[in-house]
């Protein structure tokens, strides 16, 4: 009988032992990319933060900043659709990704060379056209990791927080520069430093995980039909939540406007922001991942008290504003997209980012005119704008969850 009895453990140590490394591995995958978005983040973000003032020395008019910038966001999550298709289709995730972050990390110090604002804006738009290009094959290799590291919402949440210091960073080492040697061009040249950083660390994370689908050892079964109901009806609610959340540019130009606070100060709040947000992100992504939809819905009425603390406080309360402004733009980057993973099939997750973030700014892109025309005519508009657009997502929110936890049980 000892001879033919079962002996389970011997058996079970290799497969828990793959387990282990596997999850080890994913891990290492996620902060690797973590890492390379810091330094994405530093060097775009950092130049972002000057962008307005640096095409008023040149020239530019109000609208011509408006104009751009606004394209230039509109291009960055539109082409998203494309890019996501394509990695879908051709499953070169990598190329793809590469080929995106060597357009963006080109542009940024390319803008130390320019002295006309024509020539800058093509250089601001570029550098949107090399985020769209590489975020969705970046975020489907990402997903592919969140299950063995725990969930979505962690892989997300501590991909997001790296990214986000990373874009608190940048703006003030530019400040440091422009504080200490008054000079734009020189801003710009200095952010080639985190940009070849950063290439050196994609390249580097193509050679350690060229295959990262393969970090996802059950994968969701495949399908030949649509997107489920349960995605577009998710996306309707993300582009209400799009749609209420002003950009920071209009926040800082009230700010200005309405002597709330000094420039210095007003770079001081962003940087604020962008430290919640990575905050936030690592710990609500942790705990969407545990509770589910009700972390999400949460947090939507919460970030929805940023518009009348940013529009209507002074200093101090606009400076919470600011800060719940940066925890809702957390909840937009890892919260939202991490949902989305689980929805679609894994063959279909670059199109699905894709078509997520392109429907997402188009929305975001259009609240923010509304935003901007309402603010010349009414403040209490804009406030209530923001706030019932973020409110009337939350039902949206409630169904969703529940219809997820529905199918997940069956």
């Amino acid at each position: 009988m000892s001879a033919e009895a079962p002996n389970p453990l011997p058996d079970d140590r290799p497969i828990a032992h793959a387990d282990s490394r596997t999850r080890r591995t994913a891990l290492r995958f996620v902060l690797l990319i973590g890492v390379l978005s810091f330094f994405a983040d530093f060097t775009y973000e950092g130049s972002r933060s000057i962008l307005g003032p640096f095409l008023a020395l040149l020239g530019a008019s109000g609208t011509v900043v408006g104009v751009v910038t606004g394209f230039g966001e509109l291009l960055g999550y539109g082409l998203r659709l494309v890019s996501g298709r394509l990695a879908d289709a051709t499953r070169q995730y990598w190329p793809i990704t590469i080929f995106g972050y060597v357009v963006q990390m080109a542009a940024v110090p390319a803008l130390a060379l320019v002295d006309s604002w024509p020539a800058a804006a093509v250089l601001i738009i570029l550098e949107r056209v090399g985020k769209a290009i590489r975020n969705p094959p970046r975020d489907v290799m990402l997903s592919h990791a969140g299950k063995q590291v725990g969930g979505y919402g962690w892989a997300f949440g501590l991909h997001e927080a790296l990214d986000q210091f990373g874009a608190m960073f940048g703006p003030l080492a530019v400040a440091v520069v422009l504080a200490r040697r008054g000079d734009y061009h020189l801003a710009f040249a200095t952010l080639l430093i985190p940009a070849l950083i950063n290439l050196g660390f994609v390249l580097l994370a193509r050679l350690l995980y060229p295959r990262p689908q393969d970090l996802e050892t059950t994968p969701p079964v495949i399908e030949t039909t649509g997107l489920p109901q349960t995605y577009w009806i998710y996306l309707a609610g993300a582009a209400l939540v799009a749609a209420g959340f002003a950009d920071y540019p209009i926040i800082a130009y009230h700010f200005a406007l309405a002597g709330v606070a000094s420039g210095q100060d007003i770079a001081i709040f962003y940087a604020v922001a962008m430290a919640v947000s990575g905050t936030g992100s690592v710990l609500f992504g942790r705990l969407f991942d545990r509770f589910g939809f009700s972390v999400l819905i949460g947090l939507t009425l919460l970030s929805a008290l940023f518009a009348p603390l940013v529009f209507l406080g002074g200093f101090w309360v606009a400076l919470l504003g600011a800060a719940i402004w940066g925890l809702g733009m957390g909840v937009h980057e890892s919260i939202i997209p991490a949902a989305v993973a689980p929805m679609v099939p894994a063959q279909r997750r670059a199109s699905a980012f894709g078509l997520f973030t392109a429907g997402y700014g188009v929305f975001w892109f259009l609240g923010s005119a509304a935003i901007g025309i309402l603010y010349d005519l009414s403040l209490p508009a804009v406030i209530a704008f923001c706030v019932i657009a973020e409110l009337a997502a939350v039902p949206i929110f409630v169904w969703v969850g529940r219809r997820h936890r529905a199918e997940a049980r069956s």
